[in-house]
C-alpha cells in the first residue's frame, strides 16, 4: 500500500481535530460538571498527565520505527493479535465518530433546521466525506491544516470578547468538591485528549519521522491551552452549565459577543467555521479506517471502501433513537472507550511488544 506523507503541521492539526470536535459539543460542559469550579485546575493536572503520556508513547515508538500500532501487535502477538487490535481501533473510531456525528447534526437541526429530518442532515455530511475521501489521502488533511487555525482562533476570540462578563468569583472553591475529586476522580477528564489516538498510527506516514515527539508535545499542548480557554469561558460565564444539558454550550457564548451595532450576531460565523472543521474530522478518522483496514485485509485499493465506510457511519448515527441516548453514549461512554482503548490498550501493546524486544536482544 503507497502511504501519502504527512508534514509536521498536518500531523499536529490531525491530532488537534479530535480535540476540538469532542469541544465544539460537549467537552467543556462535561469536564465542569465533573469537577465545578476545580475545573482549570483539573485541566492543568490531566494536561501534565497527557504530556508526560504522549512522551512515554513517542519513546515506545521509537524501537519499532516506521511502524504502527498494527504492525507491532503482529510483533508481538502475531496475526490473531494483528486482526484484533486492527478491528478495535476501526470499531472505536467508526462509533465514536459517528455518534459525535449525530450530535453535531442534532446541535445544527435545533439550531438552524427545526423542521429538517435528521437524516437529510447527516448524508450531507456522508457526501462530503465521500467525496473527500476520493482525492489524495493528504487532501483532507491539507485542508484541516488550513481550517483548525481557525477554530483556534475562534475560541480565542470568544473567551476575550466575553471577558467583561466573566465573574472571577465562580473559581472558588478553588479545590471545587475536594482534592480526591480534583487530582483522583478527575483523571477521567483525562478523556479530553483523546487526539493522542493518532500518534500510534502516525509513524509511517510521517515525512519527517524524527519529529514524532515534537509533533505529540506540541499537539497535546495547545490541545490543554485550547480546552482550558474553552472551559474558563464557560466557568466564568454560566454557572447554570453546571446542572443543565445545554445543547453545544459553547454556541450559547457566541451570542453574547457584541461590537456595537454592526458586529452583531457572529454565532453563524462561528457555527461555519466549527462544521468544515468537524467534516475534515470525519473525513480524516475514514481514511484512516480505511488504511487500517487495507493493512488487515492486504487489499490494493481503498475505493471500493469509501461508499461502504459511509454507509456505516450513517447507520451508526442513526441507531439511537433520539438525541438523548446519543448524548449519553458521549457523556458517560464516550470517555471510558477513550481511557479503556487509547491510554490501557494502546500502552499496553506498546509496553509488552518493548519487553519481548528487549527480553529477544538479552537472549541472543
Amino acid at each position: 500500500m503507497t502511504k501519502s506523507k504527512i508534514g509536521t503541521l498536518e500531523a499536529i492539526a490531525l491530532i488537534l481535530s479530535i480535540v476540538v470536535t469532542h469541544t465544539i459539543l460537549s467537552l467543556p460542559r462535561e469536564v465542569t460538571v465533573n469537577t465545578k469550579s476545580a475545573a482549570i485546575i483539573n485541566l492543568i493536572f490531566v494536561s501534565i498527565l497527557a504530556i508526560i503520556i504522549s512522551y512515554i508513547i513517542v519513546k515506545l515508538l521509537k524501537n519499532f520505527a516506521g511502524s504502527d500500532i498494527i504492525d507491532i501487535s503482529e510483533v508481538l502477538g502475531g496475526k490473531v493479535l494483528k486482526n484484533i487490535i486492527g478491528t478495535i481501533f476501526i470499531a472505536y473510531f467508526l462509533v465514536t465518530t459517528s455518534i459525535l456525528l449525530r450530535n453535531f447534526a442534532e446541535s445544527l437541526r435545533i439550531i438552524h433546521y427545526p423542521m429538517t429530518n435528521i437524516i437529510f442532515i447527516l448524508f450531507l455530511f456522508i457526501i462530503a466525506l465521500c467525496s473527500a475521501n476520493r482525492l489524495a489521502f493528504n487532501a483532507s488533511l491539507k485542508t484541516n491544516l488550513l481550517i483548525i487555525p481557525f477554530v483556534l482562533v475562534s475560541m480565542v476570540f470568544l473567551f476575550f470578547a466575553n471577558m467583561n462578563k466573566f465573574i472571577p468569583e465562580r473559581i472558588f472553591p478553588i479545590f471545587g468538591d475536594g482534592l480526591i475529586n480534583t487530582f483522583v476522580l478527575g483523571i477521567g477528564n483525562l478523556s479530553s485528549f483523546a487526539g493522542i489516538a493518532f500518534l500510534y498510527f502516525l509513524p509511517p506516514y510521517l515525512k519527517n519521522p524524527e519529529k514524532l515527539n515534537k509533533i505529540a508535545i506540541i499537539s497535546t499542548a495547545i490541545s490543554a491551552i485550547y480546552l482550558i480557554l474553552c472551559v474558563s469561558t464557560l466557568l466564568f460565564m454560566f454557572s447554570f452549565f453546571i446542572t443543565t444539558n445545554e445543547i453545544t454550550p459553547l454556541y450559547n457564548a457566541t451570542r453574547y459577543i457584541e461590537f456595537g451595532n454592526f458586529f452583531q450576531r457572529l454565532e453563524s460565523a462561528f457555527l461555519l467555521i466549527w462544521t468544515l472543521a468537524f467534516a475534515c474530522y470525519i473525513s480524516i478518522v475514514t481514511k484512516f479506517c480505511m488504511s487500517i483496514f487495507q493493512k488487515l485485509t492486504n487489499i490494493e485499493t481503498k475505493k471500493p471502501l469509501i461508499d461502504i465506510f459511509g454507509l456505516l457511519i450513517l447507520g451508526i448515527a442513526l441507531f439511537p433513537k433520539d438525541y438523548s441516548i446519543s448524548s449519553n453514549f458521549e457523556t458517560k461512554v464516550y470517555p471510558y472507550l477513550v481511557l479503556g482503548i487509547v491510554f490501557f490498550l494502546g500502552l499496553s501493546i506498546l509496553i509488552l511488544a518493548n519487553l519481548q524486544r528487549r527480553k529477544q536482544r538479552k537472549s541472543s
